[in-house]
């Protein structure tokens, strides 16, 4: 089966275990996808992941606060195949008055917009994650 948008399958994999309290979700394994959830772990909102290099999959292990509340309250696609946004990097925006993350595709690879600011590179909104 061909996706058209992996990006939005695998936020949306990651929003529906989170809301439905799961340990993990599995997702499929590309090198985009592979960095964004990187930059994801980095960020605190992942505890970790695992690879399957021959199934070209990967599990995700959500992170959770006490009393199972999960650390992602929401996650949202913002470029899109059908409609690209893409920022400078002082147009990056700041997403619950930086309570919020913001996921970018750079030309030095996806980051999160802070580091994107702080190194001076813009590039493709991917998500915004709060």
């Amino acid at each position: 089966m061909s996706l058209s948008d992996p990006i939005a399958d695998l936020l949306t994999r990651i929003r529906n275990a989170a809301s439905a309290k799961h340990r993990y979700v599995d997702a499929r394994a590309t090198k985009l996808l592979i960095s964004l959830v990187k930059v994801i772990q980095k960020l605190g909102f992942v505890e970790n992941f695992l690879i399957n290099e021959e199934e070209r999959k990967m599990r995700i292990f959500l992170k959770y606060a006490e009393g199972r509340e999960s650390l992602i309250t929401g996650l949202k696609r913002i470029s899109r195949p059908s409609l690209r946004r893409y920022v400078g990097h002082t147009e990056i925006p700041r997403i619950y008055g930086g309570m919020g993350l913001v996921i970018i595709s750079t030309s030095k690879g996806v980051m999160d917009g802070e580091s994107a600011r702080e190194q001076g590179v813009g590039g493709e909104l991917l998500c915004f994650i709060w």
